[in-house]
């Protein structure tokens, strides 16, 4: 699984978090959720399963976080922690310009998971919208306000 949709799953979080640290505490939470949640799994579009549990592991961590501010011990020393290459790789493979990437953190979660399943991942409506579970006019409804809210940022 990991190896198959590891980069998928990467580029989503990435995307999401703006940080590559968070995007892979993400892809490590989502494969974990993934992992339990085999069983009840229907054949259909896995990409949109992964979708939805990324982005509902995502936004359950931002809500934590609302509810418990974590205080931030500084960074470590520059090299006191090996490096992940294969992530920084895929992460410069996808990556956007950095005025994109900095808009798109601007934009309230909400707006910018879906503008990010839409126009980064590719997802259909109808594919967002079971990640989400909201329903379709929902959808199109957050990736306009986003878009519309990235342009602004861009401006």
């Amino acid at each position: 699984m990991a190896r198959t949709y590891g980069r998928f799953l990467y580029t989503i979080a990435y995307r999401l978090t703006g940080d590559p640290d968070d995007a892979q505490d993400l892809v490590q939470e989502t494969l974990l959720r993934v992992r339990k949640g085999l069983r009840t799994y229907r054949p259909g579009s896995m990409e949109g399963w992964l979708s939805r549990i990324v982005t509902n592991a995502f936004l359950d961590d931002v809500r934590r976080r609302r509810r418990r501010p974590v205080a931030s011990i500084g960074d470590p020393p520059e090299g006191a922690f090996g490096s992940a290459p294969a992530a920084e790789e895929a992460m410069m493979a996808d990556a956007l310009p950095s005025d994109i990437e900095q808009a798109l953190l601007r934009v309230p979660e909400e707006f910018r998971v879906a503008v990010v399943l839409c126009d980064v991942v590719g997802l259909s409506y109808q594919q967002i919208s079971e990640a989400l579970g909201a329903p379709v006019g929902t959808v199109r409804s957050r990736i306009h306000r986003g878009r519309a809210l990235l342009r602004e940022a861009l401006s």
